[in-house]
């Protein structure tokens, strides 16, 4: 958390960022792409300004109830919200020209009514709360509270080209310090405030910033060199470049999407990591996953979900549509599920993942699967939990084709 408070650009930066995500539905990222465009902000006010914007959309709806500002007031009432952002951290009020007043007793006493009130206090909004009380029941608050904590920052250690070991000591010349992660072979959490991309380690290849629990979906495919692996909803390609280390570059590794830009992108990572074995393909239609039916010893599916998994580092989900696209998405999940695993060779492995850690879209899925498909058989699954890992949300279910059809 901060130790000092905002500039005045710097508040108005947040608000008109917060207004771009609440008011005018932009995702976050790119709200932060419109304001951060030509600017020439030095990364330590960037970071601060970041922090502040993704701790108000992680406790959304407390910070509008402090404030008594709703959401789609931001850009008129924006600096009282920010006001008691500072308050409640026990920050001086930041010094802005127009700024609206707090009666700071009339605080005190809405955090003392918000404390009792666990749901508005782990800022969840009510459609979440009901339907991860229905789907996750006694385990739901735990994880309510831990999907509200700023996210850590980890990266995966490029194993094409250096060793967990040697990028903490590369690292280190650099003033970035990292520990290693238990449980994950190739992740280190970064514990100093640094700008990792600006490093020379960044530059050379030798890491990628990745979540913990996304290695952990990666590293579970249990790519072998001469592989054919398949990456067949692949993004930009964190879990790709993953995967292509595990290969140590051998094989090939073919990574798909239906949108080019991803791919794009991930062909600029590949380069930079040295994964020379990554080739990138479009899904132009149903035929392009026809041509490879039966033809993988690995298939990765990394579904579209609702990403109730990863709020910690995406909270304007939460304040987003994603209860009405819940049902479109789990259809589009189960037709994925259903055609993409025609790549799977007899003998081969299928990883079904998702960054939600709802059963409806994770273990429900897999066994409708393997109740239509006995040519499948059921390996093992696991759920990373936030709020016993500390690391993002996921899920991974491990299946095997076992004949043709």
């Amino acid at each position: 958390m901060l130790t000092s408070s905002l500039s005045p650009s710097s508040t108005q930066l947040v608000i008109d960022v917060l207004d771009l995500v609440l008011t005018q539905k932009k995702p976050l990222d790119r709200a932060y792409s419109l304001q951060f465009s030509g600017m020439t902000l030095q990364p330590s006010e960037q970071g601060r300004i970041t922090l502040v914007v993704g701790d108000i959309l992680r406790r959304l709806n407390l910070y509008c109830y402090l404030s008594d500002v709703k959401s789609e007031e931001v850009a008129r009432l924006g600096t009282r919200l920010l006001n008691t952002w500072h308050l409640f951290h026990q920050l001086p009020l930041p010094k802005m020209q127009y700024s609206l007043s707090i009666d700071e007793a009339d605080l005190a006493k809405r955090i003392e009514i918000a404390k009792a009130d666990l749901v508005l206090w782990d800022g969840c909004p009510e459609w979440l709360d009901t339907l991860g009380s229905k789907q996750l029941g006694d385990k739901w608050p735990q994880e309510r509270a831990a999907l509200y904590q700023a996210a850590k920052r980890f990266l995966r250690t490029n194993t094409l080209k250096t060793t967990p070991d040697e990028l903490i000591k590369t690292l280190a010349k650099e003033q970035v310090t990292t520990l290693q992660v238990a449980g994950v072979e190739t992740a280190l959490e970064v514990t100093s405030d640094s700008a990792l991309f600006r490093t020379k380690a960044f530059k050379l290849g030798l890491f990628e910033q990745q979540d913990a629990g996304s290695q952990l979906v990666a590293a579970a495919l249990d790519a072998k060199p001469g592989m054919r692996v398949i990456d067949a909803c692949a993004g930009a390609g964190g879990k790709t470049l993953s995967i292509s280390a595990q290969m140590e570059g051998k094989g090939r590794l073919l990574a798909m999407d239906v949108e080019q830009w991803k791919l794009d992108n991930l062909k600029q990572r590949a380069r930079r990591a040295g994964a020379h074995n990554v080739e990138t393909r479009i899904i132009a239609s149903s035929k392009t996953i026809k041509r490879l039916k039966l033809t993988a010893d690995r298939v990765l599916l990394d579904v579209p979900c609702s990403g109730l998994g990863v709020l910690k580092r995406n909270p304007d989900t939460k304040w987003r549509d994603a209860a009405e696209r819940l049902p479109v998405l789990v259809e589009l999940q189960k037709h994925i599920l259903q055609s993409y695993s025609r790549m799977v060779k007899v003998g081969g492995m299928l990883v079904y993942a998702t960054c939600s850690i709802l059963p409806e879209e994770n273990r429900d899925q897999v066994d409708a699967f393997l109740a239509a498909n006995v040519h499948f058989e059921f390996i093992e699954d696991e759920t990373i939990s936030p709020a016993e890992t500390g690391f993002d949300g996921f899920y991974l279910a491990k299946l095997k084709r076992i004949a043709e059809v």
